[in-house]
């Protein structure tokens, strides 16, 4: 399955890693191995890679693994990361346009620096443009969609599409874009404003997080989707969950909808612990939680 990966390995730049401890990309840094870890060096690399994969291979890309849990059995398949060629970011007119491996607050400082605002919620983000698009992050009452004007993308099949924002079907923490529809850059619609608001703004928004969410731990962010005008992590704190156990992993007795790995804990931990959490309360309120991270790999 992976002989045509081993033969192109050692005659292109993307860096290939068989057998791999994909845990260790992620922020939970928790769970099993990837058959196939491979750090994609630019786009013409990628098109020649996928059009050297096995078609039932299971594929994934991650960003800063942020908002990723990978169970223990790990993932069996190739997990993609793109590299410092997708980090290219430049102005067109009062449009950015932005490959999607750059992190969430370097493109609100980007935009900072140029006087746009629009992009200032990302500063409170924790992640990749790539990992905002695909599940229109946002926050402090706004959200990716707001600003994304289109996308460019590759498919497994080393189809590229160029798509509009309205294409996407974005809606609350979701859109129509497969696993293996890896996007490549995107085109955001923003506006000239003065840096000394902007600037209060973002600033405003690292307090606020700073103030009300665990940070500079092992976790994964919000846990669970808010439900229809909810909030998952009131419904967690008065269904007594907060500083609930299982192992290492705990409940933040900072905000609720946080699980952190406290020590060593495993990722069935985490996964068993939030199971926990939307059982308590569905029985309480009647409302399922649906989770907000991503979960992949083989099920114990």
């Amino acid at each position: 399955m992976y002989e045509n990966l081993e033969k192109i390995a050692t005659k292109l730049k993307s860096k290939f890693y068989f057998n791999f401890d994909i845990y260790k990309k992620t922020w939970f840094r928790t769970g099993g191995k990837c058959d196939v870890f491979c750090e994609v060096y630019d786009q013409n690399e990628f098109e020649i890679i996928l059009n050297n994969l096995d078609e039932i291979l299971p594929t994934y890309v991650i960003g800063l693994g942020s908002n990723i849990l990978i169970r223990d059995k790990g993932f069996r398949g190739i997990i993609f990361k793109l590299g410092k060629s997708f980090n290219k970011i430049d102005i067109i007119e009062d449009k950015i346009y932005a490959g999607t491996s750059i992190l969430d607050i370097n493109f609100s400082k980007f935009a900072l620096m140029n006087s746009l605002s629009g992009a200032e919620f990302l500063s409170g983000i924790p992640g990749t443009l790539g990992g905002a698009i695909k599940m229109n992050a946002g926050c402090c009452k706004s959200e990716t969609k707001d600003i994304l004007l289109e996308i460019n993308l590759i498919n497994k099949k080393g189809l590229k599409k160029r798509l509009k924002s309205n294409d996407l079907e974005l809606s609350y923490r979701n859109s129509n874009i497969k696993d293996d529809d890896y996007i490549l850059s995107a085109l955001f619609n923003l506006n000239k404003a003065d840096k000394i608001t902007i600037n209060k703004k973002m600033k405003e928004i690292y307090e606020y997080r700073k103030k009300t969410q665990p940070l500079k731990v092992k976790t994964g962010g919000s846990t669970f989707k808010n439900p229809l005008d909810n909030h998952a992590g009131k419904l967690i704190e008065n269904s007594e969950c907060k500083g609930l156990m299982l192992g290492d992993a705990i409940v933040s007795s900072k905000h609720a909808n946080f699980i952190i790995n406290s020590k060593n804990a495993s990722a069935s931990n985490i996964e068993d612990l939030g199971k926990i959490i939307q059982d308590k309360v569905y029985k309480k309120f009647n409302i399922l939680l649906e989770w907000e991270i991503k979960i992949i790999g083989e099920k114990n």
